[in-house]
């Protein structure tokens, strides 16, 4: 069978945040998700993603409103407004979907969370000093800076948001 993922990836720390995969993934799935993510991590100021129906749902859209969250779309057919996102999923793509035979939907989520931890944990990037996200995100917090002072690659919205309640102003971007 076929299978989707969900990717939530931080825009600042390039960690992965979350990796999902299921047969199918809706809108009502994507909020549970996200709604676990800011118990663990805090709220965004801001999701990026693209059109999917997923993240045009209603569900979603109320769960942005209730959650103080700004959502913004990518225009249609440009991916390269979510560049890293997109550069994430194809190195996800080529490192494992392609190179991977699932027997079952439970061995596609143990393959998918073991290649997440490796991305974690033991992959420098050249945009955060060579560090891994991990080690990013942990000297963020050792030094009590916040990820608001780094530049993500997001593309910024025509209005300015206003920050109702955010307690941590990361960007997230969304994948389906």
């Amino acid at each position: 069978r076929r299978f989707r993922i969900l990717n939530v990836v931080d825009d600042v720390t390039r960690e992965c945040l979350a990796a999902i995969p299921d047969t199918s993934i809706s809108g009502r799935r994507v909020a549970r998700e996200l709604t676990a993510l800011i118990a663990r991590r805090g709220c965004p100021a801001m999701i990026v993603s693209d059109n999917g129906t997923e993240f045009t749902s209603t569900a979603i859209l109320a769960w942005a409103q209730d959650h103080g969250v700004d959502w913004h779309y990518i225009a249609p057919g440009k991916p390269t407004q979510n560049g890293f996102v997109e550069s994430f999923n194809g190195r996800m793509r080529d490192e494992l979907l392609n190179e991977s035979l699932f027997f079952s939907l439970d061995h596609a989520r143990q393959k998918v969370a073991a290649w997440a931890l490796d991305y974690n944990t033991r992959r420098p990037h050249s945009s955060i000093g060579y560090l891994t996200p991990e080690a990013f995100a942990a000297s963020l917090t050792a030094t009590g800076r916040s990820a608001a002072q780094y530049e993500s690659c997001a593309a910024r919205p025509v209005a300015h948001p206003t920050l109702r309640g955010v307690t941590n102003p990361r960007t997230l971007v969304a994948a389906g």
